[in-house]
C-alpha cells in the first residue's frame, strides 16, 4: 500500500472526499501551536473547507514538545485523513489546510520569523490548560513555571507558548507591523481573557513598550467542541482500508462538530460563518454551557468509570446506573447554573447523551482522566461554588470530585497502580502515601492544594464533609455501587 502524499492521493479509493482547491496556490496566514489531534479534526477542517474561497489563510502547525507530528506527516506533505464514525458506519476525507509542520524544539527561529511576517495574521493554539503556564486557581501567569524562569532570561529563544507569541509580537512591534490576533481553542473558561492576561503579563515583564504593544492585539474567546479519541493502531488499519493509502497519523472523530468565536480579530480573518462556525459578540455563555455539561459529565465518567472497570466512555454512558447519575448531574445539578434563555439546554444534554453512547468512537476514560489538577477548577469547581451561593445541593457534582480523587491517589479498586498523567502527580503521590490510603486524610491533603481547590472551597465544611464522605464510600462499596446509589 502506497503511502498518503499529493502524488499518491489520486489513488484513493471512491468514496474519499479530496480537498477541492488547488494546493499549491495556498498560502499561510495562520500558526497554530499545539498540533495534535484535535486541532486536526477541528479547526484545520473548517479551514480545509474555506480554502477554495480564501487560499491565503493556510495553517502551518507547531509542536511546541514532541517532533512525533512532524515526523509522521512530513513524508505526506502535511496531508492526513479524517475518519468519521457513528453507530451508521463511517466516511473518509483528506485535510490539505495543514502545509507543514515545525519542530519548535528544534526549529524555533524559524517559527518566529514566520511568526513574526506579515503574512501571518492569526496565532491559534491548543496547547491543554497546562500550556499557558499559568495557576489554574487564579488564572494569573506562574512566574515559577521553569519555562517562563527560561523564556524571560532567554526572549529569543523561547520554550513555551506564551513566549514564542511574545517574542514574535515584539519583533512584529520592531518591524512596525500590526499585531496578529491570538485565538485560543483550548478548553479553559473565557479562554481569551486568559490568553489576554498570560501574555499581558508576560510582556510586561519584558518591558512597558512591548505591553503597550501587546495591549493593541485582538484576544477572542472560542468556543470548540468535537470528540477526538487517541489514534489507535487499529485506526490506522481502518483508515488504510477506507483510503486504500496508508496514513502515518490520521485522526478518527465524530459527526458532532461546533466552533463558536467571538468577532473580534486585529489583523483580519476569513469568513469563518461560511463553513459553519457561529460568530457572536460574547462566548462567555456558550463556553460555560459546554465546560460545565459536556466536560464536566465526561471528567465524572472518565474517573468514576475508569475506577468500575468501564475502557471507554460509551461503556460507562451504556450502564443504566451512569447514565441516570449524567442525567441527573446535567439536568438537576448544571443547568440551573446557566443562564441561556436562547440556548436549549435539555436538547443540548440529549444531545450529549448520544454523542456519549457513540459505539463506534472509542474514547478512553485513561485519556480523559489527564491532567485532572487543570481541568477539575473549570469543569466541577466552579460549578460547586455557583451552587454553594444560590443554597442548592450538588452531591453528583461532589461525587465527581471525589472520583478524581479516588484516581488521583494511583490505586484502582483491585489495587493496581493507576498510570496518573498530571503536572501535579508527584505531588499527589506525595498526598497518598502520607494518607496511608486513608480516606479522610487523602481527602485533606488534596483539599489543601490551593491552585486547584483554592482557599474557599478548602475552608467550607459542608464540601469538605460531602467529598469525603463520597470518597470514604468509594473506598469502601466501589464505583459502581455509589453510582447507583447517587443517581437514584
Amino acid at each position: 500500500m502506497h503511502r498518503l502524499t499529493p502524488q499518491s492521493l489520486a489513488e484513493a479509493r471512491p468514496g474519499v472526499r479530496p480537498f477541492s482547491y488547488d494546493r499549491s496556490a495556498v498560502t499561510p496566514g495562520i500558526v497554530h501551536l499545539g498540533i495534535g489531534a484535535f486541532h486536526r479534526a477541528h479547526q484545520a477542517v473548517y479551514v480545509d473547507d474555506l480554502l477554495s474561497q480564501f487560499p491565503d489563510w493556510g495553517i502551518v502547525g507547531a509542536s511546541l514538545r514532541r517532533p512525533d507530528t512532524k515526523d509522521a506527516l512530513d513524508p505526506q506533505s502535511g496531508l492526513y485523513s479524517v475518519l468519521v464514525r457513528d453507530a451508521g458506519g463511517s466516511t473518509c476525507r483528506v485535510i490539505g489546510s495543514v502545509l507543514e509542520i515545525i519542530d519548535a524544539t528544534r526549529e524555533g527561529e524559524r517559527l518566529l520569523d514566520l511568526m513574526a511576517s506579515p503574512a501571518i495574521r492569526i496565532v491559534s493554539l491548543t496547547v491543554t490548560e497546562k500550556g499557558y503556564c499559568h495557576d489554574p486557581a487564579t488564572g494569573r501567569l506562574d512566574r515559577s513555571h521553569p519555562d517562563i524562569v527560561h523564556d524571560l532570561a532567554n526572549p529569543a529563544n523561547p520554550r513555551s507558548a506564551p513566549g514564542f507569541i511574545v517574542e514574535a509580537l515584539d519583533r512584529r512591534r520592531r518591524a512596525g507591523l500590526a499585531p496578529f490576533t491570538v485565538m485560543s481553542c483550548d478548553n479553559l473558561p473565557s479562554n481569551g481573557h486568559t490568553a489576554s492576561r498570560i501574555i499581558s503579563e508576560f510582556a510586561a515583564a519584558r518591558g512597558s513598550e512591548l505591553a503597550a504593544y501587546v495591549a493593541t492585539a485582538a484576544f477572542p474567546s472560542t468556543m470548540v467542541d468535537r470528540i477526538v479519541p487517541a489514534t489507535t493502531d487499529a485506526d490506522r488499519q481502518a483508515v488504510g482500508e477506507a483510503l486504500g493509502l496508508e496514513d502515518a497519523w490520521p485522526v478518527v472523530t465524530e459527526p458532532f462538530t461546533q466552533w463558536v468565536i467571538e468577532d473580534r480579530f486585529s489583523a483580519g480573518r476569513p469568513a469563518f460563518e461560511t463553513v459553519g462556525a457561529q460568530m457572536v459578540r460574547d462566548v462567555e455563555p456558550f463556553e460555560r454551557m459546554k465546560l460545565r455539561m459536556l466536560n464536566g459529565s465526561h471528567s465524572t465518567l472518565a474517573y468514576l468509570g475508569y475506577l468500575a472497570g468501564h475502557q471507554y466512555v460509551a461503556d460507562a454512558i451504556g450502564d443504566p446506573a451512569f447514565r441516570k447519575l449524567i442525567f441527573g448531574l446535567m439536568t438537576e445539578e448544571v443547568i440551573p447554573t446557566l443562564d441561556m434563555p436562547e440556548a436549549d439546554l435539555h436538547g443540548y444534554r440529549d444531545d450529549l447523551l448520544e454523542r456519549f453512547a457513540n459505539p463506534a468512537l472509542k474514547h478512553r476514560t485513561w485519556q480523559i482522566a489527564m491532567d485532572g489538577s487543570q481541568k477539575l477548577p473549570q469543569r466541577f469547581l466552579g460549578t460547586i461554588r455557583d451552587r454553594i451561593a444560590a443554597g442548592q445541593g450538588y452531591q453528583r457534582l461532589a461525587l465527581g470530585v471525589a472520583g478524581w480523587m479516588r484516581y488521583a491517589a494511583g490505586v484502582d479498586e483491585q489495587g493496581n497502580t493507576i498510570d496518573v498523567r498530571d503536572p501535579m502527580v508527584e505531588r499527589f503521590r506525595a498526598v497518598a502515601a502520607a494518607s496511608g490510603q486513608d480516606p479522610k486524610k487523602l481527602a485533606e491533603g488534596l483539599l489543601a492544594i490551593r491552585e486547584i481547590f483554592g482557599s474557599d472551597l478548602a475552608g467550607d465544611d459542608r464540601f469538605r464533609s460531602e467529598v469525603t464522605r463520597l470518597l470514604a464510600a468509594l473506598y469502601e462499596n466501589g464505583a459502581a455501587a455509589v453510582v447507583a446509589q447517587v443517581g437514584e
